[in-house]
């Protein structure tokens, strides 16, 4: 029985032994995990439960989002909020609208534009650019409200250097040239369908007198054409004209789509007033009736909606970062650069508050092509070609630094709400093969 009894409390004495190492070496990796959680954390300034930080240990505030899976774009609720459109008090038929007298009464200057640059002497890597290449110096004195000359796309190089983009044929240019009120809309890359505005809402008054001009490429225009919608003749489809637009000016088709939605007064010359629409969405309202509602009715040259859920600037960084909508990197950059410039976060508390948001819903635009709201466009473009393609991020710089560099000169802009802007056109999604967003470095 002795050795048994021997070799029973070996055996015991090895199975605490075993238990005891196998503990503690738990214990020690919990200790490695939670230390590396912790010199993480630190290090790239997560702090529990929230998804992101501001962080103002420098003049300026940068923000900083661990997105928990580096390569993906974010977790998305469980549960979205739903917004719904509201009533708007539009007039019961065309047949009663009468444009004011005063309609076109803004702020007074001559806008002309920079068609050509020469390359500068000694610049050997010159590169001709669509949005050229203003200085500082010029970027600055552009916001100025006065007759002026100033960068707004459509840069050409010097002469033999070739197009810097958006190219259209003579026919369509023409059409273009006669057009006095514009709806238009984009589509590049294929990233959307062809949504035609509901026909039985758009009056036949406006049928005949609006122009609804949708701008593609040709990779858009091979996919129309293989889901059996073709451009006829006249070059429609539907109430669509149907423009193509060759030799892109970007990469970035987002940036690309900035061109028909900031410049309508450069792409239709003798147009008064303009609509844009994304391409996400169908016209489910008379044109006509949104002009008189949105502008001559507020008194307003430019009209546009606050955001469904966002409404500062900070909020906004923090979602492009969020769901990997842009370049972190350049994201930073250029919101460092409008806090330097006096960018600050917006406060609704604060009556001198000159907008009710300072973030869009930029899918929905009404404009009268009057001169301040010309420059404004030019602007906003210039911010977009110089900086990230997300406009949202540059909106609220742009109209303050118009507005406090011009404080004798005012720019009159209807932020109207989304819930109005749902009720003009029913959106949808966008194509399931959507182009990825720019990869996060």
């Amino acid at each position: 029985m002795a050795p048994f009894e021997s070799k029973l409390r070996n055996e015991t004495g090895c199975r605490r032994f075993r238990r005891s190492v196998s503990r503690r070496r738990f214990l020690f990796w919990a200790f490695l995990v939670a230390l590396f959680f912790l010199i993480y954390s630190s290090f790239f300034g997560v702090k529990l439960p929230f998804l992101g930080t501001l962080e103002s240990d420098t003049p300026f505030i940068s923000i900083r989002y661990n997105n928990g899976s580096l390569g993906g774009a974010g977790r998305q609720p469980k549960h979205r909020r739903q917004y719904h459109p509201c009533e708007v008090g539009f007039l019961d038929s065309v047949d009663k609208i009468v444009e004011p007298e005063d309609s076109m009464d803004f702020v007074h200057f001559s806008l002309e534009y920079i068609e050509r640059e020469e390359k500068p002497y000694g610049h050997s890597a010159f590169k001709p650019k669509f949005g050229g290449h203003p200085t500082l110096e010029e970027r600055e004195n552009s916001f100025y409200a006065r007759n002026q000359r100033l960068h707004c796309g459509f840069v050409k190089g010097p002469e033999r250097s070739g197009s810097t983009g958006f190219d259209l044929v003579e026919r369509d240019k023409e059409y273009m040239k006669t057009c006095h009120i514009v709806v238009s809309s984009c589509i590049f890359g294929s990233s959307d369908f062809l949504r035609r505005p509901t026909n039985k809402k758009v009056s036949e008054f406006s049928k005949r007198s609006v122009c609804f001009v949708m701008f593609i490429d040709e990779e858009t225009r091979s996919k129309l054409a293989s889901e059996r919608q073709v451009i006829d003749d006249t070059g429609h489809i539907g109430l669509w004209r149907v423009v193509v637009v060759k030799n892109l000016p970007y990469k970035d088709m987002r940036r690309t789509g900035k061109v028909p939605k900031f410049l309508s007064h450069r792409l239709f010359p003798s147009a008064r007033y303009s609509i844009w629409l994304d391409s996400k969405m169908r016209l489910q309202t008379d044109p006509l009736l949104i002009i008189e509602y949105f502008l001559w009715r507020k008194g307003s040259e430019y009209a546009i909606s606050n955001h469904y859920d966002r409404h500062c600037v900070w909020e906004e960084v923090l979602q492009n970062k969020r769901l990997n909508k842009y370049n972190h990197t350049a994201i930073d950059e250029q919101f460092m650069f409008y806090q330097s410039d006096g960018l600050t976060k917006f406060d609704p508390n604060d009556t001198n508050t000159p907008l009710p948001s300072y973030v869009p819903e930029g899918s929905f635009i009404v404009r009268a092509q009057t001169p301040m709201s010309n420059l404004f466009s030019c602007l906003w473009f210039n911010e977009v070609d110089r900086f990230t393609s997300r406009d949202q991020l540059s909106f609220a710089y742009t109209y303050l630094k118009l507005r406090r560099m011009n404080p004798d000169e005012p720019f009159f802009l209807n932020m109207f709400k989304d819930c109005e802007r749902r009720s003009l056109a029913k959106l949808f999604k966008h194509r399931a093969t959507e182009s990825p967003p720019t990869p996060v470095l």
